[in-house]
């Protein structure tokens, strides 16, 4: 019954919407116009403008870089900045003094501090989870994961005890793309952590294999160990975190309220940025099939954007907005925007928010352009504001809260 209510809004509103507002907010021509979408919205769905009226406010100012936002229990942001520091945003928009007790962090490319979560026990256990790039072996470097609990003293300055990392991803390549660095918790508790492929053909060439976890997403227990009922836990010679494969470089990633379930989102070459609804054990095609094209001009291998056994993305940009960060809208401050999906863009400059029906994407719309700003990170806050982190040497974190 709620599916055909709100199906039922949208068509309602897509017809008060007009002629005028049928066409899509995306007007420059495909960079792979021979690449045809696999059905109706896929991409370049009509422009849907929810008419919401905000403005924006500064929370913190002073970063580098920031690269992902989560809230603490008591209402305090932690940030991640690229260079490798973390930090603790007061309620007042001061910064703390850098955490003390991460290891060290390679920030070099897109390499850095990147991905956080908060464990869903920490009232009880105190633990935080940083995803970033290490590079154990000079010029080789990878994806790591690590938790450790976050102590806070009275005069502020804070630290992480007992530092494990949890996570290394495998095999390690001489790259600075492509690391992914995504965290999220699911309802079970299990960790969903979104991996890259490293950029080059070498480990592009791995995103759908099984024996190492390039251009993956992997699913482990709080503590870094394989979960029983993960899909190739006893499949011979695959790796047994892998949860889904046959995927570039995530760098969004959030669980849909409605359904529990894990979204992402990727980036394209030219063309091909993806939303998928990663399930376990399937496979997402890249580099096999895309409705992108190498940045040189070209096809990318066959130049297909479909094969029997792979999966197609719900939703794709060609061209890019180069997506990192997603969170979709459950909370009641902005109530048209309930249900919606949102979506940083870093060349896009601007947050794209999807209206969804179901798990199909029937309309988009672009916020925030006014702000002119790379959007590294989208999440809604405990008081139903959007969060934004500003990708910049001169970051901040900003809100999107109702006008007036």
């Amino acid at each position: 019954m709620r599916r055909l209510l709100f199906t039922a809004a949208v068509a309602a509103l897509l017809s008060a919407c007009g002629p005028s507002q049928a066409a899509s907010v995306e007007t420059r021509p495909p960079n792979a116009p021979n690449l045809k979408p696999a059905f109706e919205n896929q991409t370049r769905a009509p422009e849907m403008k929810a008419g919401v009226e905000y403005e924006v406010k500064t929370v913190a100012e002073g970063l580098a870089n920031p690269w992902a936002i989560a809230f603490l229990p008591d209402g305090k942001l932690l940030v991640s900045e690229k260079p490798g520091r973390l930090r603790i945003v007061g309620a007042d928009g001061a910064l703390s003094e850098p955490v003390a007790g991460l290891p060290a962090v390679y920030a070099k490319g897109q390499g850095g501090l990147l991905g956080l979560a908060i464990d869903p026990a920490y009232a009880k256990n105190g633990l935080i989870y940083w995803s970033y790039a290490e590079n154990p072996e000079g010029k080789m470097t990878n994806t790591a994961v690590a938790r450790g609990k976050l102590v806070v003293a009275a005069d502020g300055t804070a630290k992480v005890e007992a530092v494990q990392v949890i996570f290394h991803q495998a095999p390690s390549l001489e790259s600075t793309l492509h690391y992914g660095g995504r965290l999220v918790f699911a309802p079970d508790g299990k960790l969903f952590i979104t991996l890259g492929e490293r950029s080059i053909l070498a480990g592009r060439m791995q995103a759908e294999r099984l024996d190492g976890l390039l251009g993956k997403v992997v699913r482990l227990n709080s503590d870094g160990s394989v979960p029983k009922d993960n899909p190739f836990v006893n499949t011979a010679g695959a790796r047994p975190e892998i949860w889904a494969l046959g995927l570039r470089n995530v760098q969004g990633a959030a669980l849909n309220p409605a359904t529990g379930k894990l979204w992402t989102v990727e980036h394209g070459a030219r063309g091909g940025d993806e939303v998928n609804i990663p399930a376990a054990g399937k496979n997402y095609g890249w580099p096999t099939i895309t409705y992108g094209i190498e940045y040189q001009g070209g096809p990318i291998g066959a130049g297909i954007s479909a094969k029997d056994g792979l999966e197609q993305p719900i939703y794709y940009w060609d061209p890019v907005i180069a997506p990192s960060g997603m969170a979709f809208y459950n909370a009641g401050l902005f109530p048209k925007w309930k249900g919606s999906l949102f979506v940083g863009g870093l060349a896009g400059k601007s947050v794209t928010r999807l209206t969804l029906d179901g798990e199909k994407v029937v309309g988009e719309e672009r916020i925030a352009t006014e702000l002119n700003e790379r959007i590294r990170d989208v999440v809604v806050g405990p008081d139903g504001a959007l969060y934004l982190a500003i990708d910049s040497a001169e970051g901040r974190i900003l809100k999107l809260v109702p006008k007036g």
